[in-house]
């Protein structure tokens, strides 16, 4: 009984099978004896007449194709994709591969048209009488599905393309005409095999090859091009990762078929097919998180969204984003960066060796080229990544490109006021007596407009008003400072003094002539406290604008791409290079030269890097972070320590901008310039009221004295032989030059130290012999 209702239903089954055969039939003929299809019944005219009514112009984007990211030296950084494709030209695939995909998937390729009448009716009737279906498809009308299939932007278009209608199959087969056309047989063979997917996310037989095999299509051997040519009828019951047993009995039937089209002998496709399935497997791997240089990367990213977008990114819509992300994935895009793998080495090495990975605390440094602007490195000391101990978040840089919302930028924002200072023609040697603490009132307001219009920020006018309390860090006295000493010791109450004499404004627009802003991408806050560096900002910006004093006064915009080219060779529009002459030259030299002196005698002596350089150290209020920023004529860089939880909550006692910050630039400095050439700084050619009068010290000890020498930018020497004087035994009797004579900075003063007794000829130092003749002490004839 249940054998005779089985045998019933496969009775039907068949019927069915072959009324659809004969209606499909029907159409076909009709596309082949298009108008007279009188013959061919109602259906079979109707979608003959909706066949030709049809648009028969295929209109897609190419096949997606992956985005590389190169260095300055065109090495690879980091490839984009969402389908992992290499197009490669015919030629470049080997013959035996071409071979095998033409025999297995349609064997008469090159002899008929966009449509196989013989092999569709071979197909029709196999599967009339068969549980199995056989294809029917060409070559050239696969070619057609898979490219609508990749040009799909929505899941509507998605099942448009992939829908099992005769609708579907027409519309493919009316395309498929077109590229007939169009392209020639080797064109599409070569177009197909580019845009195939051979499962394990290999697109197009290049990525499939080296994801296999490691090697490129040009080097495949019959087993391997046989193995290939076998997926691509199911990519998922045939991946020979996943699926072996599979994969190598489809590749058996590939090898036979060769076999029996004469292609190849039977000796030797059962030499092949004696042989196991052997791969050699490369994984593809895309993205910043499996770069060399993620963070570089990242910032790149958003640079090219920026770019691809026309400048519109940040303002659009999550779905505009993702579009333009998608661009990025699938345009085949060639991006040539600024990024120099020896600088980036250099800044990870360092970061990673003076802050743990795994620490809350992190370490983020950049740096930047002189007189271009280029980014050739960034950094942060924690390994990029989703997960426990790592970040997504560019630490280095602003929130445009990926960042948090920064670090106070600490002292290393006095240099701005030091500069608008020396640019007023504010003298060098003005002295400001500068307590330990001080209150200090009388700013005036600036004159905002938008944000900080007729605005107040934590009780503080903006740009005017009072300071209540400001007050050295521990690394600063109280005394009597000029614009040097004051600068090599960062003393915060002098520079609160000078900022109200320069105008917080004009000191606010002197960071902004720099490039400075804050990392959230809003203005500088123009507060009085801005001198400290109140403000939070990030490591690029702050390394391009300490690049703009080495530049001698020519700040260029931090750029870290040089060229895009899209996937037909065709030039995409990059912005130039944004430099500027924003600050006087001799200016510039001035600020340099002063710079030096921290390096040598200031708040970062000893973190020499052994070449012309000049910084400035920052450490944040409430040590809640520190900062670094120095350059040579031919690098600048930044960098910033503080625990990423939150500066404020989680505050990094102890520590100075020389510390940990200090010794990261220090140490990345000297391996990114390693072997280069270590040009000086020019020499100011203005005056700038350097000169100052010798402090009077006599009576003071030798060390005392010394000391209060060197503060004044001055050389010392003690004479060896003391003279008569009514000073205390020991104390300096006199001074050459003498007390408020007017000299250079760096002028060497000799100490001459009392023997406690008063001499009878009353002098209190050595006359000058005259040219030639040194000194006569008191006692000699």
């Amino acid at each position: 009984m249940h054998g005779a209702n089985r045998d019933r239903r496969q009775a039907v089954a068949t019927l069915f099978r072959l009324i659809g055969a004969g209606v499909v039939a029907g159409v076909l003929v009709a596309f082949i004896a298009l108008p007279g299809v009188g013959s061919a019944g109602l259906t079979a005219r109707d979608a003959a007449n909706n066949f030709e009514n049809m648009d028969g112009e295929l209109k897609t984007s190419p096949p997606s194709e992956k985005t590389v990211m190169y260095d300055v030296n065109g090495k690879e950084v980091a490839r984009f994709f969402d389908k992992y494709r290499e197009s490669v030209r015919l030629d470049q695939v080997d013959q035996i591969m071409r071979q095998a995909i033409i025999d297995i998937e349609d064997s008469r390729f090159y002899e008929h048209g966009a449509l196989d009448l013989k092999g569709t009716i071979r197909a029709m009737a196999s599967n009339a009488n068969s549980e199995q279906t056989q294809g029917g498809s060409t070559l050239t009308q696969q070619y057609v599905k898979n490219l609508l299939v990749d040009s799909a932007k929505t899941e509507e278009e998605y099942l448009d393309a992939t829908a099992p209608t005769v609708g579907r199959k027409l519309r493919e087969l009316r395309y498929a005409l077109d590229v007939e056309q169009r392209l020639t047989k080797d064109q599409i063979l070569e177009g197909y095999l580019n845009i195939a997917y051979f499962g394990a996310g290999a697109y197009g037989v290049q990525a499939a090859s080296k994801r296999y095999f490691s090697k490129p299509a040009s080097k495949l051997k019959l087993e391997e091009a046989a193995l290939l040519a076998g997926i691509t009828q199911n990519p998922t019951a045939h991946d020979p990762i996943r699926n072996p047993d599979s994969a190598r009995k489809r590749r058996d039937v590939v090898l036979y078929r060769m076999v029996q089209l004469n292609h190849i002998t039977k000796a030797q496709a059962d030499a092949a097919a004696a042989k196991p399935i052997e791969l050699n497997e490369t994984a593809p791997v895309g993205g910043c998180e499996t770069s060399k240089a993620p963070f570089f990367c990242e910032y790149v990213k958003y640079d090219a969204l920026r770019i691809l977008s026309g400048g519109k990114y940040s303002s659009l819509k999550p779905k505009q984003r993702q579009d333009i992300v998608n661009k990025l994935n699938r345009g085949g895009y060639t991006i040539r960066t600024t990024l120099d793998m020896k600088a980036q080495n250099a800044v990870d090495r360092a970061l990673r060796s003076q802050v743990s990975p795994t620490s809350n605390r992190v370490g983020a440094e950049a740096m930047v080229e002189p007189g271009t602007g280029y980014v050739r490195a960034i950094g942060v000391s924690k390994r990029f990544g989703a997960g426990k101990g790592r970040t997504t978040l560019n630490l280095a840089a602003d929130t445009a490109h990926g960042g948090g919302f920064g670090v106070s930028a600490g002292s290393t924002f006095k240099t701005f006021t030091l500069a608008a200072a020396l640019d007023q023609g504010i003298p060098v040697n003005t002295s400001i007596n500068s307590p330990e603490t001080m209150s200090i009132s009388g700013f005036q307001p600036c004159r905002y407009t938008g944000e900080f219009a007729g605005k107040k920020y934590d009780n503080e006018l903006l740009g005017g008003g009072s300071w209540p309390s400001v007050s050295n860090a521990g690394d600063s006295e109280a005394g009597t400072f000029n614009l040097k000493n004051g600068t090599w010791h960062s003393v915060n109450t002098f520079y609160a003094q000078l900022e109200k004499r320069v105008g917080v404004c004009n000191a606010v627009r002197m960071a902004e002539k720099f490039g400075m802003k804050r990392a959230d991408g809003n203005p500088i806050a123009p507060l009085p406290s801005q001198v400290l560096g109140v403000n939070d900002i990030d490591m690029v910006h702050l390394a391009a604008a300490y690049a703009g004093f080495a530049a001698r006064g020519k700040y260029c915009a931090p750029i870290a791409i040089t060229e895009i080219v899209d996937s037909e060779g065709k030039q995409v529009k990059v912005p130039k290079r944004d430099c500027r002459q924003v600050l006087d030259e001799a200016v510039a030299d001035k600020v340099n030269e002063i710079l030096q002196g921290v390096l040598t005698k200031g708040t970062a002596k000893g973190r020499g890097i052994g070449r012309p350089s000049a910084a400035k150290t920052g450490t944040c209020e409430e040590h809640s972070c520190a900062v670094f920023a120095g350059h040579t004529p031919n690098m600048a860089a930044a960098a910033a320590f503080w625990d990423y939880r939150g500066p404020w909550k989680y505050k990094v006692y102890g520590v100075y901008g020389a510390d940990t910050p200090g010794a990261i630039w220090q140490q990345s400095m000297r391996g990114a310039l390693a072997g280069k050439p270590a040009p000086g700084f020019a020499r100011p050619t203005q005056d700038f009221g350097d000169a100052i009068r010798v402090p009077d010290v006599k009576g003071m000890s030798v060390d005392a004295a010394r000391a209060r020498l060197e503060a004044a930018d001055l050389q010392v020497r003690v004479s060896p032989r003391p003279i008569e004087s009514d000073a205390r035994r020991g104390t300096v009797a006199s001074t050459s030059p003498g007390a408020q004579a007017e000299v250079d900075p760096g002028t060497t003063v000799i100490l001459y130290l009392s023997n406690g007794r008063r001499g009878d000829r009353g002098d209190q130092g050595p006359r000058d012999r005259g040219p030639g003749g040194g000194f006569q002490w008191p006692w000699e004839n």
